[in-house]
């Protein structure tokens, strides 16, 4: 095993800020995740892990999150998702039997169209090229709920590989790549760390803490990294962090608050993480 994986997971806009927020004040304090040998991004987490990468800046990529928000879509989650989201969790035995399932209604539901979206996706990133840093992206194929990874190799450009892993079904257009329709990577699982394993040391920054049904949590995807040997930190929001993302974190106005809480949790997490993460 060698080398060092940072992992940073799904959340909705308020995940974007989060992420942000934690990866800046951990650099405050000497703790720099972006010089990771590899980084994989699902959804919220591919539009941050991009733009640290191309950046190369953690107090830029913060202030980012701070500025109003132009460009976004304000979106929710209404009831009648969620339940479809728990009925396929209930019903399924595997994560890709749970993406197909998933798959199926997100094709078929009514959102804003691909153009729209994609100028919302196009506003977070800082270039629409890939950076030249170790990124990895993942997103779901609807029609197999299999997981893929995208990377500046696949011939896939950045903004369609960030609008595939951030299409959250029902919310936002399942993407066309390749000639195939691809959902939000957290379909697969909310922080996909099990994508981490065989390095040495692994942090994960998951703004969705818990699993369901057939997903892994990020903290079991965790456990399961450490007893195949690595030195693994993982961190999810605290109690304040979760009041700042609130309800609703597909809310653009909730990022800049997030991205503070985000700061201000790193405090607490420095000393694991720095221990993990090494000089």
């Amino acid at each position: 095993m060698a080398g060092r994986a940072l992992v940073l997971g799904g959340g909705g806009v308020g995940g974007i800020g989060w992420l942000a927020g934690m990866v800046y004040g951990l650099s405050e304090s000497g703790v720099d995740l972006g010089d990771a040998d590899v980084v994989f991004g699902t959804s919220a987490g591919s539009a941050v892990a991009a733009q640290l990468l191309a950046l190369r800046a953690p107090q830029e990529l913060y202030e980012r999150q701070l500025a109003e928000p132009e460009g976004e879509i304000p979106a929710h989650l209404g009831p009648g998702v969620i339940a479809r989201f728990v009925w396929a969790a209930l019903t399924s035995r595997t994560p890709e039997a749970y993406g197909r399932k998933v798959g199926r209604w997100a094709l078929t539901a009514r959102t804003p169209t691909e153009a729209a979206r994609r100028a919302a996706v196009e506003s977070r990133l800082v270039s629409p090229q890939w950076p030249d840093g170790p990124l990895r992206i993942t997103a779901v194929d609807t029609a197999t709920g299999t997981l893929r990874v995208f990377d500046k190799d696949s011939g896939v450009p950045l903004v369609d590989a960030v609008a595939a892993s951030c299409a959250v079904p029902g919310v936002w257009p399942a993407w066309p790549i390749e000639g195939r329709r691809w959902t939000d990577g957290g379909v697969h699982s909310p922080a996909n760390a099990h994508l981490a394993s065989g390095y040495e040391r692994v942090v994960v920054l998951a703004p969705i803490a818990s699993g369901g049904g057939p997903l892994a949590s990020a903290a079991d995807q965790g456990r399961r990294l450490a007893e195949q040997g690595a030195r693994v930190a993982v961190v999810t929001p605290s109690p304040a962090a979760k009041e700042a993302i609130g309800r609703n974190a597909l809310d653009p106005a909730v990022r800049a608050a997030s991205a503070r809480a985000g700061r201000e949790q790193a405090r607490a997490h420095v000393g694991r993480v720095s221990d993990v993460w090494g000089g």
